[in-house]
């Protein structure tokens, strides 16, 4: 698996200012913390970490919603109505998304699968017109 690379307070001050929004710190370090996550975080895995740092939960949550809704983030929900977010790490607001995940069924942790490549061939496309993400369930290594 590749090495995350957390981007600096001025990448994300440009990146958030580039997507038409105001640098507000709490912004900033939402988007420098998931930019150094391994793993799609909830609100609270978020709020967990940032609350040390001042800032209260419902200010969190509207940052996380905010700069996925600015194309910054990614925000899915894998079945358990927890929106999970991750970091855009692509150029444009698709590129460096279209890898799969994985929820273990036992834990719940989901983990990002970055080095498998899943090719998906429709052969009736009367009933979609684009499948935007993939989940894969099972059991992870610790629950196995």
């Amino acid at each position: 698996m590749a090495k995350i690379t957390e981007i600096t307070m001025s990448e994300a001050r440009e990146m958030v200012r580039g997507a038409g929004l105001r640098g507000t710190s709490c912004r900033l370090s939402v988007l420098q913390y998931l930019s150094s996550a391994t793993t799609p975080l909830s609100h609270a895995e978020v709020a967990e970490e940032l609350d040390a740092h001042g800032y209260d939960k419902s200010t969190i949550y509207r940052s996380l919603v905010e700069l996925a809704e600015a194309g910054l983030l990614s925000r899915f929900d894998v079945g358990d109505h927890t929106w999970r977010f991750e970091f855009r790490r692509g150029e444009s607001q698709d590129e460096g998304t279209e890898h799969p995940h994985f929820m273990c069924v036992t834990c719940g942790k989901v983990t990002c699968m970055d080095d498998v490549d899943i090719k998906l061939k429709a052969t009736n496309k009367k009933t979609y017109t684009d499948i935007t993400e993939v989940l894969l369930k099972g059991h992870c290594r610790e629950c196995g």
